[in-house]
């Protein structure tokens, strides 16, 4: 896969550039001083330990916390300067997968994708469902999960109907938030192939939260690793995992690191010695 993450990467200003960034709840902080550059076209990685504040980075990016201090600049605008209605149109620009799907589950999935669809966009009903059944089509799903509930769905088809929904706006940045957890590893490789297809069809910039490296080596063109309330590394597969750090060399070395290493080329401890 190697080959083909250089071949979708794009060169260009970050879409995304985070500089100084402070994240902080109460006296707990997150993130101090954290920088960090998303490019057009690529899919980011975003790894790290338990409570190194992976989510809270994708969070806090989107809009969800505000940061303590720093600047987050989306398409070359500091988003942390604007208003809130100024901030909301940048905003529809995302589209984002949380953890579990965060579907509403009183409502079926054509009805779960038609919300964004009426409420930002302002389409009619009908006009709204018939987009939400092609955004269904488009991540996989047959044409009767339309009128299912989240309670009726298998695991795999949940993480579908959230990726439809989070493509509802035709974004141009993409966020996922473990969009592997919980599935099985056929489920998981066949999602994981997924993200890389819609990424190549729609032009996609991807920012992915994950724990997976199964994952990682299928999908990512670059890793980024927190550690320390900062990125401690942000580069290729390869180069990431070269990295002189315990928690990286533990990652990618150890067991399951070695089974992902079998499948392509991440470098062995001699070569990384």
């Amino acid at each position: 896969m190697t080959d083909s993450r250089s071949q979708r990467q794009a060169p260009g200003d970050p879409v995304i550039q985070v500089r100084g960034l402070t994240t902080r709840f109460g006296n707990h902080v997150v993130h101090d001083g954290l920088d960090l550059d998303l490019y057009p076209g690529e899919i980011l990685g975003v790894v790290g330990g338990s409570g190194t504040g992976k989510s809270v980075l994708l969070r806090t990016i989107v809009g969800l916390n505000p940061p303590y201090a720093g600047h987050i600049r989306v398409f070359d605008v500091d988003l942390t300067a604007l208003s809130a209605g100024e901030r909301s149109q940048y905003e529809q620009r995302f589209g984002v997968l949380f953890q579990g799907g965060a579907l509403f589950t009183s409502l079926n999935l054509i009805q779960n994708i038609s919300v964004p669809l009426i409420e930002h966009a302002g389409l009619s009903r009908s006009d709204a469902e018939e987009l939400a059944r092609m955004k269904l089509a488009l991540t996989g799903l047959p044409p009767e999960a339309a009128l299912k509930y989240p309670a009726e769905l298998s695991g795999g088809m949940v993480k579908r109907a959230a990726l439809a929904r989070a493509l509802a706006l035709d974004p141009e940045i993409l966020f996922l938030d473990e969009p592997t957890a919980g599935l099985d590893p056929i489920g998981a490789a066949a999602f994981d192939e997924l993200i890389v297809t819609l990424s190549r069809a729609l032009g996609l910039t991807v920012f992915l939260v994950t724990h997976d490296l199964d994952t990682l080596y299928s999908t990512c063109d670059r890793v980024a690793v927190l550690a320390q309330r900062k990125v401690l590394v942000a580069d290729t597969l390869d180069q990431v995992a070269r990295t002189n750090d315990v928690w990286i060399q533990e990652y990618f070395h150890g067991p399951r690191g070695r089974a992902a290493k079998s499948a392509g080329t991440l470098p062995t401890q001699e070569e990384f010695h």
